[in-house]
């Protein structure tokens, strides 16, 4: 067995790692993503108001959230890393129980602030008062999240990502149940109000986190004798005092937790700015503006989020092993796992974003209703989702050299960038503006921390950008096939019927993945990026050679 993990290559240990993140993020968006159908029909009339509500109280959720952890998990996963480099087992358990300790106070206050002062959180993110009863369901699970973060941080530092993913699962699925149970009760059988449902559909967000919590410590239990080992074995050469250990904690937290709230920033300024600019220049009602709202925010978020989190899937990763090469000073190493990084991130993401481009209006269909706007901004909010998730994984892997101050720094210029663009963006081109801005701000922020990458790593940009080039022809090629497929099966299926969309989408799909797989196999790509044994496996269930 010893053997076994000493032969384990960075390369194996980051596909291996990823391979679990990303079957534990697809399975929990896809549950994310398919409650909207049940979810949607339901609430009746009242649901694209809903969803905006919904989507307003989440965003300011996923602020407190990161609030509640100050990065304190990814910090943890890359303080671990770093010691357990040096074989100091023993440091990093002292810091896992520091970090327990700090962040179950942390969550406690910061769950406090959120219920007391929803009232205010709700006038001031232009919901109003319809968003105070979701909001104070919300602050329960930012109760929990600070100490199950902290115990995810542990194991993604220990670069065993297998009880991280399930957890996550377990948590969707206990969420999703209790959400849609509670507003089927509520719209179906008591013929409730639409905001009772949406109150108890985000507390589901609490049910799922203790689903993930009771995961978590199951693991962490049945690992324990391995890790006390470890412990026991550890060199003792570095004397480190628990609170140095959490103040070198917190130094490597406060870049995590603004670059983490990146996204819920770019969130926050469309959420801020949308409802006020738009009811100013217009006639619209504050509903028909909301709505308008979760057109390019909500809606496509739930979809555009399962090709986001293949982005997160390699940056969670590819964290511990990328400080872990750099700590070591394996700078080809370093500079190699650079390269694939990149790779992986374009083989993913490039043809599930042109293959959602391709279905964005029977997408639309399935999961809400058939609307031409609505497919409209879902095919830029997929423009926007590539550069989302190209953030996400650059920004961690430039923190993963220590490079923390950088990273914030590029990230306030893009957002100021985002800013400055916002209004105008909003005023030439109202619903598709917001997504506009983003995309622009995102684009600065990421140019610029690639750049620092390549002066920090000297990876092999060149080679890197040939080899996405390739990855871009051949994901063109599947566009092709998948958009003649559809346009085929237009002819004998409606894609204003939610049934037959789904046929729709099933056919396409199956063609694209069939034909970028073939290109992705006979071209020798998949070999390169997904390892010989894992290709040669399929190669040989799909008697290719």
């Amino acid at each position: 067995m010893e053997k076994t993990k000493r032969e384990l290559t960075s390369q194996e240990k980051m596909a291996q790692g990823s391979a679990w993140m990303m079957i534990s993020n697809i399975t929990s968006r896809l549950l994310g993503v398919i409650y909207i159908i049940p979810w949607y029909a339901w609430l009746g009339a009242n649901a694209k108001t809903a969803n905006g509500l919904f989507n307003m109280s989440y965003t300011i959720y996923s602020l407190f959230l990161t609030i509640s952890t100050a990065g304190i998990p990814s910090a943890i996963a890359k303080q671990m890393a770093y010691y357990n480099s040096k074989n100091e087992y023993g440091v990093s358990q002292k810091l896992f129980v520091k970090a327990l300790q700090i962040m179950g106070i942390l969550g406690a206050v910061s769950a406090v602030v959120m219920f007391f002062g929803a009232s205010w959180l709700a006038e001031a993110s232009g919901g109003g008062a319809e968003l105070i009863p979701s909001m104070r369901s919300l602050s329960v699970a930012v109760l929990v999240f600070p100490v199950m973060a902290v115990i995810r941080g542990y194991f993604q530092g220990n670069q065993d990502m297998m009880p991280y993913a399930l957890s996550q699962i377990v948590e969707q699925a206990a969420r999703v149940f209790y959400m849609l149970m509670a507003t089927f009760i509520i719209m179906k059988v008591m013929k409730g109000d639409y905001l009772a449902a949406v109150t108890h559909s985000t507390l589901a967000a609490f049910i799922g986190m203790i689903g993930s919590l009771i995961v978590l410590v199951y693991y962490f239990q049945k690992q324990r004798a391995v890790l006390d080992d470890r412990v026991a074995h550890s060199a003792n050469q570095l004397e480190v005092s628990a609170t140095d250990l959490l103040i070198q904690t917190l130094k490597e937290a406060v870049p995590f937790i603004i670059v983490g709230a990146g996204i819920t920033l770019f969130k926050i300024v469309d959420q801020v700015t949308f409802v006020r600019y738009m009811e100013s220049i217009t006639d619209f009602s504050h509903n028909q503006v909301v709505e308008l709202y979760a057109t390019f925010n909500a809606n496509p978020d739930k979809l555009t989020m399962v090709v986001i989190s293949l982005g997160t899937s390699l940056a969670l990763t590819s964290l511990p092993l990328i400080t872990e090469s750099f700590a070591l000073n394996k700078r080809k190493e370093l500079a190699k796992m650079i390269c694939d990084n990149f790779q992986l991130f374009a083989f993913v993401i490039l043809p599930a974003t042109i293959g959602m481009i391709v279905l964005a209006y029977p997408l639309n269909t399935l999961f809400y209703q058939p609307d031409k706007l609505g497919s409209l901004v879902l095919i830029e909010a997929c423009f926007a989702g590539l550069f989302l998730g190209l953030y996400t994984l650059v920004s961690t892997m430039l923190q993963g050299l220590f490079e923390n101050i950088a990273t914030v720094q590029y990230l306030l210029i893009g957002l100021m960038v985002k800013i400055a663009v916002q209004i105008p963006a909003i005023r030439l081109a109202e619903v598709y503006g917001p997504l506009i801005a983003t995309i622009i701000g995102l684009a600065v922020t990421c140019y610029l921390i690639i750049r620092k990458i390549y002066h920090v790593t000297r990876f092999g940009l060149t080679f890197t950008l040939k080899r996405c080039l390739l990855i871009f022809i051949l994901t063109l090629v599947m566009g092709v096939a998948a958009l003649l497929t559809r346009q085929v099966a237009y002819l004998v299926l409606d894609p204003n019927s939610r049934m037959q969309s789904f046929i729709i989408i099933l056919l396409v799909a199956a063609v694209g993945i069939a034909v970028y797989g073939y290109l992705a196999l006979q071209t020798g790509l998949a070999e390169k990026l997904l390892g010989e044994s894992m290709v040669n496996r399929v190669k040989s269930k799909l008697r290719m050679k």
